[in-house]
């Protein structure tokens, strides 16, 4: 793991510990897992990845950590349209990323654009609005689905 990786699975860890829940195994294997992640997963990506690596954690245990993760602010819920929503960890001191999702295949592709922050910040200036957060999802076709035939 590296560090930042291992200093969220710590944070998260500890966050869990000091609410006064257990950190049994099912929370465990899910904070470890989304350590090592670089972009958003659905529930069921997680708990088939999982299940894969051998870890007993049934489904319903995967949306109770995420549920409890996401109360705590540790992980951050990507709605990307269609009831579907997916989890990544939240990273502390806000640094974060947008996604771009196809329409047709549902690949999400994470981006960072630093002239979308500052337009952002001009924004909230301009509305006379503190901005403590915001979540950008782009909906198009990825290049592959573009050249398709529709």
């Amino acid at each position: 793991m590296h560090g930042g990786e291992e200093r969220w699975t710590e944070l998260a860890l500890g966050t869990i510990g000091e609410s006064g829940r257990r950190t049994g195994a099912a929370r465990r294997a899910v904070v470890d897992l989304l350590a090592g992640q670089d972009c958003c997963l659905s529930a069921q990506e997680i708990a088939d990845r999982l299940r894969s690596a051998g870890e007993g954690v049934g489904t319903a245990s995967v949306y109770r950590a995420l549920d409890l993760l996401h109360r705590e602010g540790l992980v951050t819920r990507v709605e990307v349209g269609q009831g579907g929503a997916r989890y990544e960890r939240a990273h502390p001191g806000g640094d974060h990323h947008h996604h771009v999702v196809c329409e047709r295949c549902g690949t999400i592709t994470p981006f960072e654009d630093r002239e979308l922050e500052r337009a952002i910040e001009h924004l909230s200036r301009r509305l006379r609005h503190s901005v403590n957060g915001h979540d950008v999802l782009i909906r198009g076709r990825c290049r592959d689905c573009g050249t398709q035939a529709a």
